[in-house]
């Protein structure tokens, strides 16, 4: 499909449990202190009860101090931003995905031919983005980070790999690129609620591009 790519580290498919990342930074969360775990948490549930109430629309910086009566100085401090704020929200069912697909049972996880795991995976991605779709759409980063985000980053090297395995001939770094596009909640969003489309058509759209992308690929034995 395409001329020698340069070499490109091949990921590997994870031994024992993964390392999962998160989608903020999280570099401090292993130091927190007992208190500061605590208002953490606190912060969060008062984030999380916003979004219950209000939808993600309703959460900002003073609205989630308010309701965990602390200063809104000490939400800037534990998030950054109201970016940070909602990524950290959508953390913990980020964890469980990224654990499904790099460990867990077959197709979605290891054990089963690459393409089918590339069906598995739009497919699970898919549900993901329209059980969180409203809370996904505002903690999306602006374009230039877009990409860098730990937990893109993550989805996206997790397909590489399973294209360099389907299709070793193809420019995997962009195809992938191509697929993840597809489940932008962005578009997402464009598709279910304002063109009215069935989630079961993204899924069945998802897998004619993963058919029509791998085409060359062999046979499962």
């Amino acid at each position: 499909m395409s001329s020698a790519l340069p070499p490109f580290p091949t990921p590997q498919e994870p031994h024992g449990k993964p390392v999962l990342l998160e989608l903020g930074t999280g570099s401090d969360e292993p130091c927190l202190r007992a208190d500061a775990a605590r208002n953490r948490a606190r912060l969060l549930d008062a984030a999380a009860r916003l979004v219950a109430e209000h939808g993600a629309a309703g959460v900002t910086m003073e609205a989630v101090a308010a309701a965990a009566q602390v200063g809104k100085g000490t939400v800037f401090r534990r998030f950054g931003d109201r970016t940070g704020l909602l990524t950290a929200l959508l953390d913990h069912s980020e964890k469980k995905f990224q654990a499904a697909f790099l460990s867990g049972p077959a197709p979605l996880g290891p054990g089963a031919p690459p393409v089918e795991r590339l069906r598995a995976f739009g497919c699970a991605a898919l549900r993901r983005a329209a059980d969180d779709l409203e809370l996904q759409l505002a903690a999306e980063a602006c374009p230039d980070r877009r990409h860098l985000v730990p937990a893109h980053r993550v989805r996206y090297g997790h397909v590489v790999m399973l294209l360099r395995h389907a299709v070793p001939e193809a420019d995997a770094e962009l195809l992938a690129h191509t697929l993840m596009g597809s489940l932008e909640p962005a578009l997402i969003f464009h598709l279910t609620r304002q063109r009215q489309m069935p989630m079961e058509r993204l899924q069945t759209g998802w897998y004619d591009l993963v058919t029509r992308l791998t085409a060359s690929a062999p046979p499962a034995a």
